[in-house]
């Protein structure tokens, strides 16, 4: 029998996080190891949006170095991944039965939210992926909808990896070591709490409930991934908080799962 996968949400944080001696790299690359190991993997990132759900058919993404004005050595790294044929085929089936419709491309690469914690997890890129777009200004509770769906592949031996960041004001940066800004404390204590205590009711009403959204949010598309993480953990889920610390001072790295 399989081992029954979790769904994670990952804060990427800067590309630099694959180079650097950081908790959060060190985190995100042991726990690749302490998983039971995916026949697959479905990955979303913050950086992949479009109009609609769009699953990515592309059978060698390239690696996109979606940034500028970082170290030389940051552009030569490659992810050699390779897209699951299959997989694909069953996160439109997946999606037809939810009601959800998706589209397929073979144009898209790997941006840097997806292959940041693929890197650091599995560095031989021996696992094949299919990454799976962020619908642009999907609600909480759609986003929600859409982890539903694929559900059903924590059962089929495939790891569900949602790339954000808990926090993500990039203009609201400090040096690096600051502490936390009150808003920033403020808004990452509801989030956890509402996430341990199962309520997706008030998850999906997060922009009116939770303390200072845009202070911490300006736009949606870092913490979009965690509702996908959050409905593929299924109504009842156990939700784990794996990793907490901060960058910048502002900068959230926390990781959760939902199993």
């Amino acid at each position: 029998m399989t081992d029954r996968l979790p769904a994670l949400f990952i804060s990427h944080g800067a590309p630099t996080l694959v180079l650097e001696d950081s908790p959060s790299r060190h985190f995100i690359a042991q726990l690749g190891t302490e998983l039971p190991r995916p026949r697959a993997i479905v990955i979303v990132s913050a950086h992949w949006e479009t109009r609609g759900l769009v699953v990515n058919h592309n059978p060698r993404p390239e690696t996109i170095h979606d940034f500028y004005g970082f170290p030389e050595a940051l552009y030569r790294l490659s992810y050699p991944a390779r897209t699951d044929a299959q997989l694909c085929a069953r996160l439109h089936e997946l999606f037809a039965a939810a009601g959800l419709p998706a589209q397929s491309t073979e144009q898209h690469g790997l941006d840097h939210g997806a292959w940041t914690p693929l890197m650091l997890m599995y560095p031989q890129a021996d696992i094949p992926i299919v990454n799976l777009s962020l619908p642009h200004q999907a609600s909480a509770a759609e986003l929600m909808r859409i982890g539903e769906a694929l559900r059903p592949l924590r059962e089929e031996g495939v790891l569900i990896i949602a790339s954000g960041s808990y926090t993500h004001n990039l203009r609201a940066l400090a040096p690096e070591g600051s502490a936390p800004a009150p808003w920033a404390l403020a808004f990452r204590d509801w989030l956890d709490q509402r996430l341990l205590n199962g309520e997706q009711q008030a998850l999906a009403d997060w922009l009116q409930q939770a303390p200072y959204p845009r202070h911490n949010h300006p736009s949606d598309e870092h913490i979009a991934p965690l509702w996908i993480a959050l409905g593929a953990g299924g109504a009842g889920a156990t939700a784990s908080k794996l990793h907490d610390d901060w960058r910048m001072g502002n900068l959230s790295m926390a990781c959760w799962r939902f199993d």
